[in-house]
C-alpha cells in the first residue's frame, strides 16, 4: 500500500538522497549541492518557504516532491511551482507519479490557487504522461536562469 504524506523532519536525509538520485537521472549530478542542513532549514526553519510530500510503500520512502508557492499577477492568486518530483525507478509505472501530482492538484484546489506548474527536460519520457493528465507545455516561454558568477556580477551592478 502506498501512502502520500507531508514530509517530516525525520525524512530529510532520505529526501536529500532522492534529490541526488534525480540529479544523476537528469545527467547533472555535480550541480546538486543539497545537503540535509539546507533542506531541513528550507522545510522546517523559522520561515519555511518550501514544502514537500513523500510517497511511502511498505514503510519505505519511494518518491517525493518539493514545491513552493508562486504568484500569478494575471490571476491575482497564488499557484504552486513543483520544483522536483521523483519516483524510484522500480516504482515507475505504478501510478505513484499520478498520485503525487493529484495530491498537489488537490492542495491547489483546496487553497484556491490558480495553477500548478513545473519544468521538464525535453528528453524526459514523462512528458507524454504529463500531457495525458491535461498538462500543457508552455512552448512559447523560455526559462532563463542566473547562477554563480553571472548572478554575482549582476548583483554587483545594483
Amino acid at each position: 500500500m502506498v501512502q502520500i504524506r507531508r514530509v517530516a523532519e525525520s525524512d530529510v536525509d532520505t529526501v536529500v538522497q532522492l534529490v541526488h538520485d534525480l540529479a544523476a537521472y537528469e545527467k547533472a549530478p555535480a550541480e546538486c549541492r543539497l545537503d540535509g542542513e539546507k533542506l531541513r532549514t528550507a522545510l522546517f526553519g523559522e520561515t519555511p518557504a518550501v514544502f514537500g510530500h513523500v510517497a511511502e510503500a511498505d514503510g519505505e520512502i519511494v518518491g517525493f516532491m518539493v514545491w513552493f508557492l508562486n504568484f500569478s499577477t494575471w490571476r491575482g492568486v497564488h499557484g504552486i511551482y513543483l520544483e522536483d518530483l521523483y519516483v524510484r525507478p522500480e516504482m515507475r509505472g505504478s501510478g505513484l507519479g499520478k498520485k503525487l501530482l493529484a495530491t498537489l492538484a488537490d492542495e491547489c484546489v483546496r487553497q484556491g490557487y490558480a495553477r500548478l506548474e513545473w519544468s521538464v527536460l525535453d528528453w524526459n519520457p514523462a512528458t507524454g504522461f504529463y500531457k495525458s493528465l491535461g498538462a500543457v507545455p508552455m512552448d512559447e516561454w523560455t526559462v532563463y536562469r542566473l547562477t554563480d558568477s553571472a548572478l554575482e556580477k549582476l548583483a554587483k551592478s545594483a
